[in-house]
């Protein structure tokens, strides 16, 4: 064979490049509790899918033409198949010089995987287990160079077209923390996964303090407290599975539709528990998750940020097969009131819906913005005022059911100025600008404090408000579009997305200006 000693070599560097960062690194990484990168991706993958790209990227050492050492890059990629649907995925082998972002090679095959589903609409699944950069490469390239972001060229864009998912998979600290949140999906592995600025050497020297990793950035820091990273898997065969069950909701672009899948569950079906689920007191709570899974198809509610934003639940789910966008508030954490948490990640959902041509089904029960001091401070009428942005920028159609209280600026954010906006109540729904109970003392104070027994006084101007209160009279002048019996809201829900499906085909394509806000 003319060609046969190349095909040899060939061979012998893709084999090498199979082995990673060796036998004792592989060794040290498998002890920490983590799969190698190649592992990662099998697990994946569909059997037997994946085509790498860039096998041969490293360096090597040649005595003459007679290879000597080869070290391969850091950064595994290539494209796969998810239940038949390609992707492109990319992975930081954390075996080759600890995944730094800019090894040789890493950072242009990291550039090439996010124009790889740039350029042919696929899907981008990052699988993060790197530090930021490192001053060995300052070392071996002879100078310091200025940060320019190499690698980030295309994930701006990237997020406005095609569904992108990072899944932390151990320690990451500069540019791949960075990552983390450059997409509309994210997954850390709780006890293995740290995501962080800088990590513990680089706080010592700049703060003077010492912290470990987990303190710095594990589950409990980024995924309850910050809300950095979406969802938390309690292993990495998890969080690959919420990888793919995320992905499954949405199209492989914003040039296609969301996919439909078969469902036995009937559209036309009614639920008889609806008709109890909202307790007559106003204040008792209620389990907001049973109403989804009552409504939605059997199966099919995928919670996003479970553990951050607690009193707004977000949600993917499916009617009648149809992906769709869900939203309802919880009334037992914070009494169901939007904090800033809960605001931002909102925000994230409207525009994740609007992106990729979902539906929104929202089930309100909003009290209002959350109040005092401690929210003031953290900016609650800036992110109230970012949530009604999106909601208002966005061109989904959008069907709301309101299934309790709808007070003040917050209750206003399930409105849409559109004629695809559909809204419905439960006869439990009660609403106004502000609640009666604190709004009579603001708008009757003088006749209050000015009665002989003030406290009867407000007791009888409550009870006058809450006699013109009830939701019949609201729709005596439409002022809400209809009333329906809790048990109609599946039927009339799969009817809407039925008839949604129609608009969004004429909604393919991005839109004008970004839609996706990290």
């Amino acid at each position: 064979m003319v060609w046969e000693a190349d095909i040899r070599r060939l061979a012998e560097l893709k084999e090498r490049a199979g082995r990673m960062g060796g036998e004792e690194g592989v060794a040290r990484h498998h002890a920490r509790g983590k799969l190698t990168v190649r592992e990662r991706i099998d697990l994946l993958a569909d059997d037997s899918s994946f085509e790498e790209i860039g096998s041969l990227t490293g360096s090597a050492v040649y005595e003459g033409d007679r290879l000597v050492d080869f070290t391969p890059g850091n950064t595994v990629m290539g494209l796969v198949e998810l239940d038949g649907r390609r992707a492109v995925v990319s992975g930081g082998d954390f075996t080759v010089r600890g995944g730094a972002a800019d090894a040789p090679g890493g950072l242009e095959k990291a550039d090439h995987a996010e124009r790889l589903a740039f350029e042919w609409r696929l899907p981008y699944i990052r699988l993060l287990d790197a530090t930021g950069g490192s001053v060995r490469t300052f070392e071996q390239i002879g100078y310091t160079y200025i940060p320019w972001g190499p690698g980030t060229t295309y994930s701006a864009r990237l997020m406005q077209v095609v569904p992108v998912v990072s899944l932390v998979l151990g320690s990451v600290a500069g540019l791949p923390a960075v990552e983390t949140c450059l997409a509309h999906f994210s997954v850390m592995v709780k006890g293995t996964s740290q995501v962080f600025v800088a990590g513990p050497p680089v706080v010592k020297a700049a703060l003077g303090h010492e912290i470990s990793k987990e303190d710095l950035g594990n589950e409990r820091v980024q995924v309850r407290e910050s809300g950095v990273v979406n969802n938390m898997a309690d292993s990495e065969a998890e969080a690959m599975l919420l990888a793919r069950g995320f992905l499954s909701y949405l199209p492989p672009s914003v040039w296609e539709l969301p996919p439909r899948v078969d469902t036995e569950d009937a559209p036309d079906r009614r639920e008889e528990s609806l008709i109890r689920a909202v307790p007559r007191e106003k204040r008792r709570p209620y389990d907001p998750r049973q109403i989804l899974t009552s409504i939605m198809d059997q199966g099919s509610v995928f919670e996003l940020a479970p553990c951050y934003g607690g009193s707004r639940i977000t949600a993917l789910a499916r009617l009648d097969g149809y992906p769709v966008g869900v939203m309802i508030n919880d009334p037992n954490v914070l009494g169901g009131a939007m904090d800033v948490s809960a605001a931002d990640k909102a925000t994230r959902f409207v525009d994740l819906c609007n992106t990729f041509h979902l539906p929104v089904i929202h089930f309100v029960d909003e009290p209002g913005f959350m109040v005092g001091l401690a929210s003031e401070k953290k900016g609650m009428l800036r992110l109230g005022a970012r949530v009604h942005t999106a909601i208002d920028q966005s061109r989904v159609p959008w069907l709301a059911v309101i299934i309790r209280q709808v007070y003040g600026v917050a209750g206003g954010c399930h409105l849409r100025a559109s004629g695809m906006h559909r809204r419905y109540a439960w006869p439990s729904g009660n609403w106004g600008s502000m609640h009666i109970e604190g709004g009579a003392m603001a708008a009757y104070r003088r006749e209050i404090q000015s009665a002989p027994d003030p406290e009867a006084k407000r007791l009888e101007i409550e009870d006058r408000l809450r006699n013109i209160a009830s939701p019949f009279r609201t729709a005596h002048a439409f002022d809400i579009e209809e009333i329906i019996d809790p048990r109609d809201t599946r039927p009339l829900a799969c009817r809407f997305v039925r008839a949604a499906r129609d608009i969004l085909k004429t909604q393919l394509g991005p839109p004008v200006g970004p839609s996706y806000r990290p």
